[in-house]
């Protein structure tokens, strides 16, 4: 599912325009920092699934 270091794509810009999101810490919440202004938030796995539109794994972009 979702790994730390991982880059979401999100379907909404975040106010400051940016749509990537850096996961930072996993567990029953899931919080993710903007790429664009570096705020977190929170967000349950369920609502995070909705909002997602691509997801990049951290091994990847190595």
């Amino acid at each position: 599912m979702y790994g730390l270091n991982d880059v979401l794509t999100m379907k909404k810009p975040h106010p400051c325009g940016g749509k990537d999101w850096k996961v930072m810490r996993v567990g029953a919440d899931i919080k993710i920092q903007c790429a664009t202004c570096g705020k977190y938030v929170n967000l349950p796995r369920d609502e995070l699934q909705k909002r997602v539109k691509k997801q990049t794994r951290a091994e990847d972009k190595e």
